[in-house]
């Protein structure tokens, strides 16, 4: 049974006399229980916990850690079908996504603990003293990554679980050393609540400071900024809109005394090139396979398709033709809230009202029962270069198409791009030779760049990045996916001279861990004679 109440460390409180309610997007209606809105005394204390837990937590070793994370993953799992079945209220996903999701979120903690037992996240380097060096002798100076601090976490709307309260954010920041406060998503307070509860548990069990984990409830953008600023947090891991985004990115770098790094993923429309070759051998594969991409989770992914590159010659009408054909058959779904559906119909209009841009399929507009439906978008590349607004995000089930002249107008109409998390090349052999300056821009403008796929899925492993330049992300040096999102909630510290039995395990000569260090330019596991 929900309780409605914010998690401070170990402490369940509800004093506050506002609160939230969820709303169901399938049910078109407020779930009933109530969620009390956290006091800012509450999120002060938040605050102060996790400051006091980190001067322990901070030095906890990294086998202690991996085992809170695997017992975090365990807790999530005995939840259950609740979990679920909260989610699908809440969201309006499906079980099958929502099943899927979970088993995403417990399995990169468990590989954030398997990266921590690993030791290579803790870039151990050692350059032994030179005291006979001329003209000037080197001091003993050995350098690893260090946790950064308390972490501010808020939650994303479109994944429930992988994005938010437990998500990538939270297992990273946690497997650094750094305790986490959540600010939850008001779309989903209910399974907010079930997740944090299970992050609580395992914190008991795994016998984790008090305050090592949080989570508050707040309306609106007072209660972020209000953690945001507040000295103690070090770090802030944000997925959602680019203007949320922004406000927190401004007030974290420009509105603190001492500004703090801001990993906030925000806006790409992740564009896919069609180059002439593979479009003409297999045109109607191509159509249904972007259509699928396009409107899969309608919509609501952030890898979301929003850009479609082709250059018109004799087999571009017929790959329109499908794609639209294929577009109007996919049924019309419920979106995360009420927000997000009202948006999507309003920014797909401002769409169709831009110089130049034609509509070539418009679904209708249910935004009356929280449903979307696909929209397909074209204009030619002068007009799309002209009009910077036209790479905005349509965050739903739409795509505007490019359409290019020859190959030099697809090249600068690509150099015209922003920064994206995801670009796609979509070509065979002869067309990725053809066109290789066109994919050579694309590896300045995007985090990841895809062949012969799609870009909605993320697998989570050690070679994944999700990230990418700005507006995409505020920080084009980090990826919020996979094992190396663990460096985001961490920084360099060099240890000069110091005496051999206050150095941490990672550093000392016996290299007690077995961990791959770099000792005099050369790596290695072994220790160092003395």
């Amino acid at each position: 049974m929900l309780k409605g109440f914010n998690i401070i460390g170990d402490t369940e409180i509800a004093e506050g006399d506002d609160y939230l309610q969820a709303f169901s997007p399938t049910h078109l209606k407020n779930l009933p229980e109530k969620f009390i809105v956290a006091t800012a005394q509450e999120l002060e204390n938040a605050v102060e916990k996790a400051t006091i837990a980190f001067n322990s937590y901070k030095n906890t070793s990294a086998k202690e850690r991996a085992l809170f994370l695997e017992t975090i993953a365990k807790e999530i799992d005995n939840i259950g079908d609740e979990l679920i079945d909260r989610a699908k209220l809440e969201t309006g996903l499906t079980e099958q996504r929502l099943t899927s999701e979970r088993g995403r979120t417990t399995g990169q903690l468990k590989l954030f603990a398997e990266l921590l037992r690993e030791g290579s996240w803790v870039e151990a380097v050692i350059d032994e003293a030179l005291p006979d060096r001329k003209p000037l002798p080197r001091s003993d100076l050995r350098k690893m990554n260090i946790a950064i601090g308390p972490v501010a976490v808020f939650g994303a709307s479109n994944f429930p679980f992988a994005f938010s309260t437990a998500g990538g954010d939270t297992a990273s920041a946690l497997a650094a050393g750094n305790p986490v406060i959540v600010k939850a998503h008001p779309s989903h307070l209910g399974t907010n609540e079930l997740m944090g509860t299970a992050i609580k548990k395992a914190a008991e069990i795994s016998h984790m400071p008090d305050g090592v984990f949080s989570f508050i409830i707040g309306d609106g953008i007072k209660t972020g900024l209000q953690l945001v600023k507040h000295p103690g947090i070090k770090a802030v891991g944000f997925t959602g809109s680019y203007k949320a985004g922004m406000t927190i990115f401004k007030a974290a770098t420009n509105e603190r005394e001492s500004p703090v790094p801001v990993f906030a993923e925000m806006s790409s429309v992740n564009p896919i090139v069609l180059l002439p070759s593979k479009l003409r051998k297999e045109s109607d594969a191509l159509a249904t396979q972007l259509a699928g991409s396009i409107s899969v989770g309608v919509g609501q992914f952030c890898t979301n398709p929003g850009l479609l590159f082709l250059i018109e010659d004799e087999n571009y009408k017929g790959f329109t033709l499908k794609l639209i054909e294929t577009l109007a058959a996919i049924p019309e779904a419920p979106m995360l809230n009420q927000g997000i559906c009202s948006s999507y119909y309003m920014n797909r209009k401002l769409m169709a009202k831009q110089k130049g841009v034609a509509v070539l399929y418009m679904g209708e507009d249910e935004s009356a029962v929280n449903e979307g439906s696909s929209a397909l978008f074209q204009v030619n590349a002068n007009d799309f270069i002209q009009n910077q607004e036209l790479q905005n995000e349509v965050f739903g089930p739409a795509s505007l198409i490019v359409k290019c002249k020859d190959e030099r107008d697809l090249f600068q109409a690509l150099k015209s791009l922003h920064g994206q998390l995801t670009a796609t090349i979509m070509g065979d052999a002869d067309d990725i030779s053809k066109y290789a300056g066109s994919i050579e821009v694309l590896t300045g403008k995007a985090g990841r760049l895809i062949f012969n796929g799609v870009p909605t899925g993320v697998e989570v492993s050690h070679a994944m990045v999700h990230g990418g330049p700005f507006p995409a992300t505020t920080d084009s040096h980090s990826t919020s996916v996979g094992s190396d999102a663990i460096k985001r909630f961490l920084r360099p510290f060099c240890f000069q001279d110091c005496p051999h039995d206050l150095l941490p395990d990672a550093l000392k000569n016996e290299n007690p861990l077995g961990i791959m260090r770099k000792i005099n330019g050369h790596y290695t596991r072994e220790g160092i004679s003395v």
